[in-house]
């Protein structure tokens, strides 16, 4: 019987890099709770949950035995480390992830994605695609910081997509009710 090693993982990077699809593909493999930091946030019409209840909406997950967690939300990047004993980095180029959020907005346009809250329709701005290109100079360098500073967690780099695919495909599968 496989026994899984990590129980609380938290899967970050840049918006387009492929936070939910993975956290998504790791959760059905695991059998492991799935939160997506967007459903906590945002409320129906992109109406944002205050900062105190986002933080104790994020606490509360935290202290459970077993989760995926997958956003950005870079405050509170270093709480939600402490409790990690994995942390997935989709350190992934900019070009990459521009082409993928300009992608899923075509894809999902009117429609509210699966990782999102009820009521979020899918949407792009200037604003979004400016903090998306300029993720690995304005976020990266912090989140590599609280990474190097984080202990006694196991941490994962991936660099693209074929990294990712090579992750999934050595991860090892745990059936319902065998853990």
């Amino acid at each position: 019987m496989e026994q899984l090693k990590h129980k609380r993982i938290l899967i970050i990077g840049s918006s387009g890099a492929g936070k939910s699809t993975l956290s998504t593909k790791l959760a059905e493999k695991w059998n492991l709770p799935l939160v997506h930091l967007d459903a906590l946030f945002w409320n129906a019409g992109w109406v944002p949950t205050p900062k105190p209840e986002f933080l104790k909406k994020i606490k509360m997950t935290l202290e459970e035995d077993e989760w995926i967690m997958d956003g950005n939300f870079d405050s509170t990047l270093e709480l939600r480390a402490k409790y990690a004993d994995l942390i997935i980095f989709l350190d992934f180029p900019k070009v990459l992830c521009m082409y993928r959020i300009l992608k899923r907005a075509w894809v999902h346009r009117g429609k509210t994605r699966p990782d999102m809250a009820p009521g979020c329709n899918e949407k792009i701005d200037m604003e979004f695609v400016k903090w998306v290109w300029r993720f690995p100079k304005d976020v990266r360098p912090g989140t590599l910081k609280i990474l190097r500073e984080t202990k006694q967690v196991d941490i994962c780099i991936l660099q693209n997509p074929k990294e990712v695919r090579a992750f999934l495909d050595t991860a090892p599968t745990i059936q319902a009710g065998k853990i």
